[in-house]
């Protein structure tokens, strides 16, 4: 079968599906494809295509210009323009439609019924991370790295990390990861199980699409069920986490510890939380 385009409205986010497998790349190079509203919204809306479109049967999500996600636009932020709206809104309103996105997004890609890979060509963090997180498979390139970087810029986490990493590594490492937010590199993320293939950089994509491929030419239907049993078989209910998550989320969005950590980020210093 010919490869077709996915039109998603906005170039900030690319979409092809070819041989059975829809590759979405993320496209924001200059701010290593930091997350915003347009990209989000045609994420949601690729992902929910994807999952009832009868010639994909996997899917890809990767980032364009040598880096997956930077997560939210700390460099906006900053400016004052919220990375995911700089409309004004009321804070319950905030909420609502956070918990609708992460929904749409890492839930979609957690719960939809085909098999979904994420593809590391550099860094995942912060919501970035947490999207590597919701996928079933994760391959990376040697170079790649990994870091929940909430506690960086005072916020507390979102895009469903918390309750991914801590299904993947145990809760007491998921604690150590949002706590400290160091650099994981892939030797070590292959160690504690967050990816389960590294590759050198020139061949991430082949890999990537040879078990993409292979998956997408098995039983779609025992993939569907075979998924259904995993997750269900996991602890917890991933919709209550994600909608506390985008609670706890925007409330520190708020905080002037956060809004002295996106100062600090642009200003290329450390920097000094007050606890408030």
């Amino acid at each position: 079968m010919a490869a077709r385009k996915l039109e998603t409205g906005t170039p900030e986010l690319l979409g092809q599906i070819e041989e059975g497998v829809a590759v979405l790349t993320m496209n924001r190079p200059e701010r290593r494809n930091a997350l915003s509203a347009d990209m989000l919204g045609a994420l949601a809306e690729a992902l929910r295509a994807c999952e009832t479109d009868k010639d994909v049967a996997c899917v890809v999500l990767t980032g364009a210009g040598g880096a997956f996600c930077a997560g939210g636009d700390v460099k906006g932020m900053a400016e004052g323009k919220d990375s995911v709206s700089s409309e004004a809104l009321d804070l319950d309103s905030r909420i609502h439609r956070q918990r609708i996105s992460q929904r749409e997004t890492s839930g979609r890609l957690h719960k939809m019924p085909k098999p979904t890979i994420a593809a590391l060509p550099g860094a995942a963090a912060g919501a970035g991370f947490g999207l590597v997180l919701a996928c079933d498979l994760r391959v990376a390139a040697e170079n790649a790295v990994m870091t929940t970087a909430f506690m960086r810029v005072g916020f507390s986490g979102d895009y469903g990390g918390t309750y991914f990493l801590s299904q993947l590594v145990g809760t007491a490492k998921a604690r150590e990861l949002y706590f400290l937010s160091e650099r994981i590199d892939m030797k070590e993320a292959l160690r504690l199980g967050l990816v389960n293939w590294v590759v050198p950089a020139d061949q991430l994509m082949s890999k990537t699409m040879e078990i993409a491929r292979r998956i997408a030419s098995g039983p779609r239907v025992a993939y569907r069920y075979m998924k259904e049993n995993l997750n269900r078989a996991a602890a917890g209910e991933v919709d209550e986490c994600l909608d506390l998550e985008a609670t706890h989320h925007i409330h520190t969005g708020l905080t002037e510890d956060h809004k002295e950590a996106a100062r600090a980020f642009v200003e290329k210093r450390e920097p000094v939380f007050k606890g408030r």
